[in-house]
């Protein structure tokens, strides 16, 4: 009799760190997304951006702001900026020169915030971009941004277990545009994830298929919407509103969808978990 992994959807109270897209722009192309000669509305996208976060503190969420910095506009992808578990905090080393800076903002932040133990990578690491964690371990993504020399440096600051996955397909460069967790797991079973199985290398979706046998898969469709950058606080999942089949998916497990606009964000190759960085103190 095949085992069920199914479980009720349980909330938790998360903490997070955002940046307001003060300065959002698409002035460069790092990422198939990003078109200089296409028009953006930084009004549009701050007001899109703010709509998350209220989002987060109607849900019960606590949201910490880290000030923009001019001449980074890429500053409001929070989540590459950091990965923090159990209160260590390890930091950002992007690939890209037009993003390196926003890495001392981010430390400069921590430290400010009573933040002691942090490490800066010696490796290219893009932070929660492609490290996601499911309670138990940490999937880490690599093939376009993060080093996999990353993946062991992460797995020595962080004192948690890696799994590396690999990317293939430059539309999700990020492991985040590509997979989220919808329940972390717990004493009484596993993580339970949705992810594009496309995104991967035929062994990489090998390794997600036997590590979450019970995960939502999601089609071409809402991939391209952006839909696996979400975020679930275990019950309610904040997810672009164009991806309607993943929405009806989750919503068959029990979930909630929350389905929110990012028509500007994701000019830059960005949606809601991209602008969250979870702060994980226990």
């Amino acid at each position: 009799m095949p085992v069920s992994y199914a479980r009720e959807p349980v909330p938790t109270t998360r903490r997070f760190l955002m940046c307001p897209p003060r300065y959002f722009a698409v002035r460069y192309v790092i990422n198939p997304w990003m078109n200089p000669d296409r028009p953006v509305d930084a009004d549009r996208a701050m007001e899109q951006w703010s709509r998350i976060r209220a989002h987060y503190i109607a849900l019960g969420h606590k949201v910490e702001e880290i000030e923009p910095q001019p001449g980074l506009p890429d500053m409001v992808f929070a989540a590459n900026a950091a990965t923090v578990l159990g209160g260590t905090v390890l930091g950002a080393r992007f690939r890209n020169a037009e993003r390196a800076p926003e890495a001392e903002h981010y430390r400069r932040w921590f430290l400010a915030n009573g933040y002691r133990d942090i490490v800066m990578p010696t490796a290219i690491n893009e932070a929660e971009g492609d490290f996601v964690w499911t309670g138990r371990e940490l999937l880490a993504g690599t093939g376009f941004r993060t080093e996999p020399g990353a993946h062991a440096e992460a797995q020595e600051v962080l004192g948690a277990p890696v799994v590396s996955l690999q990317l293939v397909d430059p539309h999700y460069y990020h492991l985040d545009t590509a997979l989220f967790v919808l329940s972390p797991a717990d004493e009484s079973g596993q993580a339970v994830i949705a992810y594009y199985p496309d995104a991967f290398s035929a062994e990489s979706r090998g390794t997600l298929e036997r590590m979450f046998p019970d995960a939502v898969l999601a089609g071409r469709a809402d991939a391209e919407a952006f839909g696996l950058n979400a975020i679930s606080d275990g019950r309610t999942v904040i997810l672009p509103r164009e991806a309607e089949g993943l929405a009806a998916s989750v919503a068959a497990r029990g979930y909630q969808p929350l389905g929110v606009d990012i028509s500007e964000l994701r000019k830059a190759g960005g949606g809601p978990k991209c602008c969250t960085l979870e702060l994980r103190e226990g």
